[in-house]
């Protein structure tokens, strides 16, 4: 299968390395989005060998490679709506897509802009081509991976999928502090505090996971908490002062037959002992999964060594690969807009050597 790969950061870069070990995918084409990048060799660009190919920030001179796929990496904090008419005309013109940059796709029937969910939708059944959005949270463990642990259950009255992450390492400081308020007085108002970011944000696989169990969302209940440090925190994006925000806790609760059934949580922490009262983790990056019910069940899965910011690269390449291994699924799929539940479970091809 012919592969474009758009853009070249961190989640880009992984996939462009997995599609170059494959024997069944052959990179096609890339596009990046920095003017110094146009023109060089992808595989210089990730550190690697030279793969034979041009980067470019030529839309259409990719879309006339007519690639089977196209793996969307792009990122940004407008990353949702930005990349709505990138796949407008990758799929009319018959392009098979997966992304991990609109998150709020993993689930499209529950997509917050109908308008624009009908014109993909309208396109990818123009081109007869398929749409696929994963990631590993919102993604795998929040939706997936419970989905999973419920074959185990006779009855449930809880699910709650969550993150705890240690993201010192998070270097780009609008995002942290002004979207997240991290290294800001309590009094300072960020982003996920706007009235309904949080329930925006994590409607997706509250409603994926709803429609797997086929039960009705009746609403969503979203919540934000900080908590102060009590000493300076050197970090990727600078300093964080003592007496300034330390740890951000969004959740988010749909409700079913009245009580709050499906839960998705994210704590983060630019300290581990920032916060002590809430959900910790002897690992950078863990994902846990709790069932309350019969029986009860618990589950926890961990990403990268126990301790440093090799977790944060061993997230970035469960992103990628969630994608990228679900690129024969999604080619093979009926055209339209694709959601986990509509395809087989992604299991990789040539992972072994």
């Amino acid at each position: 299968m012919r592969i474009v790969v758009w853009s070249t950061g961190g989640v880009g870069s992984i996939a462009i390395d997995a599609i170059r070990r494959r024997p069944d995918l052959e990179l096609v084409g890339v596009w990046v989005h920095s003017p110094e990048k146009v023109g060089k060799d992808p595989g210089e660009l990730v550190g690697g060998e030279p793969m034979g190919v041009i980067a470019t920030n030529d839309a259409d001179a990719l879309i006339a490679l007519a690639p089977d796929c196209v793996v969307y990496a792009a990122s940004g904090p407008d990353r949702d709506g930005a990349a709505v008419p990138d796949y407008v005309r990758l799929l009319a013109a018959g392009i098979n897509v997966v992304s991990t940059s609109s998150t709020s796709l993993v689930y499209p029937p529950s997509y917050f802009a109908p308008n624009w969910r009908d014109d993909l939708d309208e396109a990818a059944k123009a081109g007869r081509a398929s749409f696929y959005v994963s990631g590993i949270f919102p993604g795998f463990a929040s939706d997936q991976l419970a989905l999973l642990m419920t074959t185990q259950s006779k009855r449930i009255r809880r699910i709650t999928a969550s993150e705890v992450a240690l993201n010192d390492h998070y270097p780009v400081a609008d995002v942290m502090m002004d979207g997240m308020g991290f290294g800001r007085p309590l009094d300072f108002e960020p982003m996920l505090k706007t009235p309904g970011f949080i329930e925006m944000a994590w409607k997706a696989p509250i409603y994926l996971i709803a429609a797997g169990l086929g039960v009705e969302v009746e609403q969503i209940r979203g919540s934000l908490d900080r908590e102060l440090t009590n000493r300076d925190i050197e970090v990727a994006f600078g300093t964080i002062k003592a007496g300034s925000c330390g740890a951000v806790r969004t959740r988010a609760a749909g409700v079913v037959n009245g009580a709050e059934a499906i839960v998705i949580e994210h704590v983060i922490r630019m300290a581990r002992d920032v916060a002590p009262d809430w959900p910790t983790s002897d690992c950078d990056a863990t994902y846990r999964v709790d069932i309350e019910g019969d029986p009860d069940i618990h589950c926890e899965m961990t990403l990268g060594a126990p301790e440093g910011h090799a977790a944060g690269h061993a997230a970035m390449a469960a992103t990628a690969m969630r994608v990228v291994n679900a690129i024969p699924y999604v080619v093979d799929a009926p055209p339209g807009l694709l959601s986990s539940l509509d395809i087989p479970t992604t299991l990789p091809l040539y992972a072994f050597g």
